[in-house]
């Protein structure tokens, strides 16, 4: 494949998930793995939106992004590859943002379709500690966007198992203009999989409570449209997040074999 030649059709817009921690030594979440990209001739971009906001502000800010995108471009459409808290708010930007009139497909990567338990992990303990806890997320969010909103509780309502199968999937619904494609990740407990230490509590609290995950989102959760398999991977390798020991994982590598799949199975179907 020669780098610069444009053989992606529609540029790539990448979603990330909730969280500032892993901005620490980056200008994005996901803006490593843009950068890769862009030097196979992907037009591939990953800005930053409020890290601890509510999907539908998420999504918002997202449009945004996407029009921007679209007027920089000049392309007529674009895909989309999310990962985490990102793919709810792509779902909510397609169905509820008129984002469909400009998306072809929606990958996403350990998404919480169905909501994770993890988000009961600090709604469910003492008020202080929430309180001390949002308090916390307020100023890393105002040191990554100074003047995105801070919502950490809400965010994390809008995780909650409840909110989303109950609330959330029923009020955004797939649009059938759009392809919908997801992957998983796995890790921990009742694995072979190195889990980053960091993260390892968290495995398990999921495991007891929904059994295999990669450490934030289990993979019964990340199903959603056309499911395409597990990853070898915790939520933090599947973006490049390297703390610690745990499995060797190619995020890279990874997010360009998906711009092949897009382009070998949906462009040319195009074509």
């Amino acid at each position: 494949m020669k780098t610069g030649v444009p053989w992606l059709r529609y540029p790539v817009l990448l979603l990330h998930g909730l969280g500032a921690l892993p901005l620490i030594g980056r200008q994005g979440q996901l803006e490593p793995i843009a950068r890769f990209l862009c030097r196979y001739g992907i037009r591939a971009y990953a800005p930053v939106v409020a890290p601890y906001a509510p999907i539908a502000q998420r999504a918002h800010f997202w449009r945004r992004h996407l029009q921007a995108l679209l007027e920089t471009t000049r392309a007529p459409k674009v895909h989309l590859i999310a990962h985490s808290m990102g793919g709810l708010d792509a779902r909510y930007l397609i169905s509820c943002l008129d984002g469909y009139r400009h998306v072809t497909a929606l990958i996403t990567l350990s998404t919480p379709h169905h909501g994770s338990s993890l988000a009961y992990l600090l709604l469910q303990r003492p008020a202080l500690t929430q309180r001390l806890v949002a308090q916390l997320a307020h100023r890393l969010s105002h040191w990554v966007l100074p003047e995105a909103p801070a919502a950490l509780l809400e965010a994390l309502e809008c995780l909650t198992p409840a909110y989303v199968t109950e609330i959330f999937n029923p009020q955004v619904p797939n649009h059938p203009d759009v392809h919908y494609i997801s992957w998983a990740g796995m890790a921990g407990p009742s694995t072979n999989v190195p889990i980053t230490p960091c993260i390892a509590p968290l495995a398990r609290y999921i495991y007891r409570h929904e059994g295999r995950n990669d450490g934030y989102v289990a993979v019964r959760s990340a199903r959603w449209g056309r499911f395409m398999g597990t990853l070898p991977a915790d939520h933090l390798r599947q973006i490049g997040l390297h703390l610690g020991p745990g499995a060797p994982f190619n995020a890279k590598t990874f997010f360009l074999y998906l711009c092949q799949w897009l382009h070998h199975t949906l462009e040319a179907a195009i074509d």
